[in-house]
């Protein structure tokens, strides 16, 4: 087992990291911006090294720094956590050339995974359901045109190498498809810098359902369920919940072993998530994101496994320290991502936290990094926190969550707590019937409030 870890990462993820590693008797390194110098995963950590700016790009995507930052502490490994260098293969690569340990997946498998038409070929090669589409990216209006009717409208255009909804353009008939594929590889080109694009079917009202897999590196792979990621605003995801209202154990076991099965015969090492829309009973791949999610407390709520303990045991050369017939699922989770946002315009709300009080409780957990008097940056992503409530059905759950949401207290800065209290009392929601449009439905149809006050 490593000796100490360095942690690539800021905010909630690196504490939640740091706290794996010291229950595992593990020392820690923590790393940061000048920005991050009094954050809570750099007092917590048995040492930490400053590695630049504020900027992400001269600090926490600056990878001379994080090695330099090994070198001088005698970090044997590497986490990265999510977002920032965990999916860039370069990366992973130049961790394992300099000798050191990446605890993640195979540099092969994030550079194979992080090109869109790739995965989807190599996800069908493994017997995965993959959304009918174009067989690799299209160059020309006349390729486009032509997928498309093979297809049957309508389609949706996609950045081969995008995320996050950009590149992403619907067309519901021929003129309208000429005129978004221009618009997709243009705005491809500008984020991604590569205007390549492909053209799928689109599904009307579908729901985001993904499986958590991990592997060993001695053939042992397992499912852990599933999650639903369908409320999203901006194909950015918003509340997630374990198990899915939509899918039934016939459901979880088909799709879960099927996915299984496909990560073995990858050869894939660690955690995974594979990502789907469903709808009519039916599964589509969409992408696997070979990292650790946002999300994956909620998986952790209903199987008492701890993925950050399973992938630091795997990157050490250990087996998985269950089976699949070990795996069992119990109750209901949910979680909220917590975000120093206005709750209605979603604009950021960096500053200092005044108030803060954490809820708390039976089936409560807190995964934040803030603390009153502290400074929320405004150079990276506005999630401060997220909230993870348990329950043995899901009406315990969401009562539960409706009485930690009202103990929640963040003063001075907006936050979209009052965001999650609206959405509790929504009948849809309460029962379960959603789909990847349905948040953004709801927000349109909300009277637009004046600016909140500062208390969360």
């Amino acid at each position: 087992m490593f000796e100490k870890v360095l942690i690539a990462n800021r905010g909630e993820i690196a504490l939640r990291i740091h706290r794996a590693c010291k229950e595992m008797g593990i020392r820690t390194v923590a790393v940061h911006s000048t920005a991050d110098a009094d954050a809570m995963h750099v007092r917590l950590a048995d040492e930490s090294v400053c590695i630049g700016p504020p900027s992400a790009a001269e600090s926490y995507l600056n990878i001379p720094s994080i090695l330099a930052a090994c070198d001088v502490t005698g970090a044997e490994a590497i986490h990265p956590g999510y977002g920032f260098l965990s999916e860039n293969a370069r990366f992973a690569d130049i961790v394992t050339a300099h000798g050191l340990t990446f605890i993640g997946p195979r540099a092969e498998h994030i550079r194979l995974m992080g090109d869109k038409i790739a995965a989807k070929q190599a996800a069908r090669d493994l017997g995965i359901p993959v959304v009918p589409g174009s067989d690799g990216p299209v160059t020309t209006e006349e390729q486009a045109v032509e997928a498309s009717r093979v297809i049957g409208y309508p389609v949706i255009v996609k950045a081969a190498a995008g995320g996050g909804g950009r590149g992403m353009k619907v067309a519901r008939d021929e003129a309208e498809l000429k005129s978004v594929i221009r618009t997709a590889r243009a705005e491809a080109k500008a984020a991604f810098g590569d205007d390549a694009v492909y053209i799928e079917k689109y599904l009307a009202n579908p729901r985001h359902i993904e499986i958590q897999v991990i592997a060993d590196g001695f053939g042992n792979s397992v499912h852990l369920g599933e999650r639903d990621c369908s409320l999203q605003r901006r194909h950015q995801k918003v509340l997630e919940e374990a198990p899915s209202p939509a899918l039934n154990e016939t459901d979880r076991a088909r799709i879960g072993g099927i996915v299984a099965d496909a990560i073995r015969k990858l050869g894939y090492l660690g955690v995974g998530t594979v990502e789907f829309l469903y709808e009519d009973g039916e599964f589509y791949f969409i992408e696997m994101n070979t990292r650790l999610q946002v999300e994956h407390p909620v998986t952790e709520a209903i199987t008492r496994i701890d993925l950050v303990r399973e992938q630091i045991r795997i990157a050490a050369g250990l087996p998985l320290s269950f089976r699949q017939e070990d795996v069992s699922f119990s109750g209901h989770a949910i979680e909220c991502r917590i975000n120093a946002e206005d709750p209605r315009t979603f604009r950021p709300s960096p500053g200092t936290i005044t108030d803060f009080h954490a809820p708390g409780g039976l089936g409560v957990r807190l995964d934040s990094a803030i603390y009153s008097g502290y400074r929320i940056p405004p150079y990276y992503d506005s999630l401060i926190g997220k909230l993870i409530v348990h329950g043995n059905t899901r009406n315990e759950c969401l009562m539960r969550l409706r009485r930690a949401l009202g103990e929640f207290v963040i003063g001075g800065v907006s936050t979209t707590i009052p965001l999650f209290q609206d959405l509790i009392e929504n009948p849809d929601f309460m029962n379960g019937d959603y789909d990847i449009k349905w948040l953004e439905r709801h927000l349109s149809d909300e009277p637009k409030a004046p600016e909140t006050d500062t208390k969360g």
